[in-house]
C-alpha cells in the first residue's frame, strides 16, 4: 500500500490517531501503542490499540514507513546520551585513522617522486624505504604500493 492509500485508508477509520501517527513519524519519535494512547485525545491505554485489528494494523504499518525512513537516511532513531557520545568518540578515532592514512601517503609520494626524479628510478625508491618496513607494509595494506607483472622480452637475434 502506498502512502496515498495508506492516508485515505487511515483517515476514515481514525483521523485523530493519523494525525498522532504523522506527527510521531514527523518528528522522528518511535511510533509504540503507549506513544499514540499518550498523544491520542480519546485513547487511553496502549492496549486499546493492539486490541483493536484496524488500529494495530495502523500502528505497524506507520512503524514500517518509519523504519524506512530511518534505513534511507542511515541512522538510527534518537540516541541516548551514552550511544551519542559513544557514536561520536567512534567517528573521532576513524577520522584519526584516516589523517594518519592521509599523512603517510603524502609522505609517501613527495618521498617517491623525490626518489624517482633525483635519483634514478624505482630502485632508488625501494632503497629508501627498505629502513622504513613499517611504512612499507602499511602502503601495501592500503594498496598505494604500485604492483606489475614482468615479462621477459624475446631475445634479439644478432645481425
Amino acid at each position: 500500500m502506498d502512502n496515498d492509500n495508506l492516508d485515505e485508508a487511515t483517515s476514515h477509520s481514525d483521523p485523530e490517531m493519523h494525525r498522532v501517527l504523522e506527527d510521531l513519524l514527523s518528528r522522528d519519535e518511535d511510533i509504540t501503542a503507549r506513544a499514540v494512547a499518550r498523544l491520542h485525545p480519546r485513547i487511553n491505554a496502549a492496549s486499546s490499540i493492539t486490541r483493536s485489528v484496524e488500529r494495530s494494523r495502523m500502528l505497524a504499518k506507520y512503524q514500517e514507513r518509519q523504519a524506512e525512513f530511518r534505513r534511507w537516511r542511515g541512522r538510527p532513531g534518537k540516541l541516548s546520551g551514552v550511544a551519542a557520545a559513544s557514536a561520536l568518540a567512534d567517528r573521532d578515532v576513524r577520522i584519526a585513522e584516516l589523517e594518519s592514512q592521509v599523512a603517510l601517503l603524502t609522505a609517501s609520494h613527495v618521498a617517491m617522486i623525490r626518489a624517482v626524479g633525483e635519483l634514478g628510478g624505482f630502485s632508488k625508491w625501494a632503497q629508501f624505504y627498505e629502513s622504513y618496513s613499517g611504512s612499507r607494509d602499511q602502503l601495501a595494506q592500503l594498496g598505494a604500493l604500485p604492483e606489475a607483472t614482468v615479462e621477459l622480452l624475446p631475445q634479439r637475434r644478432p645481425r
